[in-house]
């Protein structure tokens, strides 16, 4: 509410209406394409998995963001939902959590290399400028994230090799599957290919993420260029991801665009206006997907009851 309130919620709402319907049903349809090179890059991850099946990865990627934005469970329901659709499309659970492992390793990676990009950029943007009240923001949120790459990269071997364990004891009708998720991380990091071929699509995705908020800014008529908004996109997806304990990063995102995007000629109220359109992105394409994720839900319950 603070940055409503500063920026003027009347600016805002006119900034917001500058897109129109045209443009927001445009960047709907770009953003819906951005899920491609997402679910690529989770198929990547997947050895065996043919290529005709990047629908299949592609829409478990989106049930993942939308469970995420529009659900009180953050990131880890929409994990929990997006590999459930994959194992109910008789895709084995140990490929499932293999990929998704090396899928979220190799897109924290991505992200930590746009990231930089970022900074590097904004570094040569706002030199000479008063962007120093954003250092502790900038380095603290880049300073966590690689403390959370690192710790999931070095924890993964670990963790499942006392998972494997506990399993073996106390649920020995999982002990196979943790066996078998071992087993498949080994196979997919022994595929050098396959794993660079996952960063790669998921460091597409993230800068398909950001090139869809010049395309909304442009739409809105204001005057940035590509280059500053890449650095401050990189900038939000940062604290947004050491925000993810926080359905969809409320409150996070909106303070972060109003604070920066004035160093880098862009009102605040635009960039709220900004938010806003996301936010609404969000609704529009999460919301049919969780309709048809029930609806598919209550058949395969009906369906068992049937049986």
């Amino acid at each position: 509410m603070w940055a409503f309130g500063s920026a003027g919620l009347a600016n805002v709402l006119s900034a917001t209406m500058r897109i129109g319907p045209a443009g927001f049903a445009l960047f709907c349809v770009y953003s819906l394409a951005g899920f491609l090179p997402l679910g690529a890059a989770w198929l990547a991850a997947a050895p065996g998995e043919a290529i005709a099946r990047l629908w299949l990865f592609s829409w478990a990627r989106m049930l993942r963001e939308a469970v995420a934005d529009l659900l009180p469970f953050s990131q880890i329901g929409g994990i929990v939902v997006g590999t459930r659709s994959l194992m109910q499309a008789g895709i084995a659970p140990a490929r499932v959590y293999a990929a998704l492992v090396v899928d979220m390793t190799t897109e924290m990676a991505a992200q930590l290399v746009f990231t930089l990009f970022g900074l590097g950029l904004m570094a040569t943007i706002l030199m000479g400028t008063g962007a120093v009240a954003l250092r502790p923001l900038i380095l603290g949120g880049t300073a966590a994230m690689i403390a959370a790459m690192i710790l999931f990269f070095v924890a993964q071997r670990p963790t499942l090799l006392l998972a494997e364990r506990i399993a073996k004891h106390f649920l020995p009708d999982t002990a196979a599957t943790m066996a078998g998720l071992l087993d498949a991380l080994r196979e997919t990091y022994a595929e050098r290919g396959r794993v660079v071929a996952a960063f790669a699509f998921n460091l597409i995705g993230w800068t398909v993420s950001a090139l869809g908020a010049w395309l909304v800014l442009h739409m809105m008529g204001a005057e940035i260029s590509v280059w500053s908004v890449l650095s401050l996109e990189s900038l939000i997806f940062t604290l947004r991801s050491v925000a993810f304990a926080i359905p969809g990063a409320i409150g996070v995102q909106e303070a972060t665009y109003a604070l920066a995007a004035p160093l880098f000629g862009l009102p605040a109220e635009m960039a709220l206006a900004l938010s806003l359109v996301k936010r609404a992105r969000e609704v529009v394409i999460g919301l049919p997907t969780l309709i048809v994720w029930q609806a598919r839900e209550a058949r395969a319950v009906v369906a068992a009851r049937l049986r």
